[in-house]
């Protein structure tokens, strides 16, 4: 399994040259931190939306990806950076990409298919997060 260090991390984000959008939309849990990195970037406001499609393991938790809660997005007419850190089946970014209809979207993921993305590999990789202990 490759590790994406900080450094490297920094690299590369710091490569991409972004278009203009409204506001990023986090994918909880995996896609915050990449978007909070991308947020200080661009400077635009973000917001989360929790969808799970598989469970720490990496393994599928569900048939398809669950919007985990329903807040609502009123938002309309608005240019998105949806972003997530991993797409292997497009399963999550599909169902925000539902969620938040009437916008126009492009993604973003550190490993996976997206707009905008480091990667494209079957590999998994080991994010810079990752080594963070869970304190229960």
């Amino acid at each position: 399994m490759e590790s994406v260090i900080w450094d490297k991390y920094i690299h590369l984000l710091n490569e991409i040259q972004f278009e203009d959008f409204d506001l990023i939309v986090a994918i909880g849990s995996g896609g915050i931190i990449p978007a909070a990195f991308i947020q200080k970037k661009l400077n635009i406001p973000m917001r989360i939306i929790n969808i799970n499609y598989r469970d720490p393991s990496h393994k599928p938790k569900y048939d398809d990806a669950v919007l985990l809660e329903e807040k609502g997005f009123p938002m309309k007419n608005k240019k998105i950076l949806l972003v997530d850190d991993v797409s292997r089946t497009g399963k999550t970014l599909k169902k925000a990409k539902k969620y938040l209809n009437g916008n126009i979207i492009k993604t973003f993921t550190i490993n996976g298919e997206g707009d905008y993305s480091f990667y494209n590999q079957e590999e998994c990789l080991l994010m810079p997060w990752a080594s963070i202990r869970v304190v229960k």
